[in-house]
């Protein structure tokens, strides 16, 4: 099912072998391959001056009604855990560390592999082909000293600049709770056109200058502001979905997956 970072961040309990260790707070997204790599959680008091990040894989079955995440782990475990600081970046070397300790699944051939364990082969394979078919993205950049770890409480606001200009901001983003990959990015064009707010997959991004905040698609203004409308208090189903891939003529995700 497709769900929002929005309606998780600040009111999805993380709940560890004994007991709450707080909300999450964030997710930290993969740059290249849009998926979720971590959610970060909001540990109040108790860890205040470290960052704690929970992988998907160390998530049981989420309880969307109940609104929280089972940790397959201890409060000791994840007290205990190598310290990465709330006001630095998260390195290669510290995330390999924390990877480690947590014996977490870690990067095959630069490619992710997170995802619940049943699910891996089918990801890996899809993340692969996404990856090849993307000029953009080079193996250096993947293998270098960035980890192309980005939150989305930062790319929210983002202004999105389409081929012949500004067209709204970054308000959202929609992920698959199978495969933990962000599958679209909720724009609101309300501000620039007086339109509504529209959904944009990662895949048609041209480039993100992380300097003017600026994210750019391959589209034109007009395509965007007359694409099919999203409403946020409705769920994104498979009906709408349809209808967006066939407003732009591009090839659906779930083709390549079989879904």
């Amino acid at each position: 099912m497709l769900r929002s970072t929005n309606d998780i961040i600040g009111t999805y309990k993380l709940l560890s072998k004994d007991g709450e260790i707080g909300k999450v707070k964030d997710f930290f997204l993969n740059d290249i391959f849009w998926t979720i790599r971590y959610l970060v959680a909001d540990t109040g008091n108790w860890l205040q001056e470290r960052l704690v990040l929970i992988s998907p894989v160390a998530l049981g079955k989420p309880d969307w009604t109940s609104k929280y995440f089972p940790v397959k782990m201890s409060k000791e475990k994840i007290e205990k855990s190598p310290p990465l600081e709330n006001d630095k970046p998260v390195s290669k070397q510290r995330e390999a560390e924390l990877m480690t300790y947590y014996t977490w699944p870690v990067l095959t051939y630069g490619i992710e592999t997170f995802s619940v364990p049943e699910m891996l082969p089918e990801v890996e394979r899809f993340k692969i082909k996404e990856h090849e078919n993307n000029k953009n993205t080079s193996r250096k950049e993947i293998n270098n000293d960035d980890p192309h770890l980005r939150s989305s409480k930062e790319l929210t606001g983002y202004s999105i600049q389409a081929d012949d200009g500004h067209i709204g901001h970054v308000e959202d983003f929609i992920f698959d709770d199978k495969f933990w990959i962000i599958r679209y990015m909720v724009i609101d064009t309300r501000k620039v056109l007086r339109g509504h707010k529209v959904l944009v997959s990662p895949e048609w991004i041209k480039n993100i200058d992380w300097f003017k905040n600026e994210v750019s698609v391959h589209m034109t203004r007009d395509s965007i502001i007359n694409s099919p409308e999203f409403d946020p208090s409705e769920p994104v189903n498979r009906v709408y979905e349809l209808k967006l891939y066939d407003y732009y003529g591009r090839p659906a995700y779930w083709e390549n997956l079989n879904m």
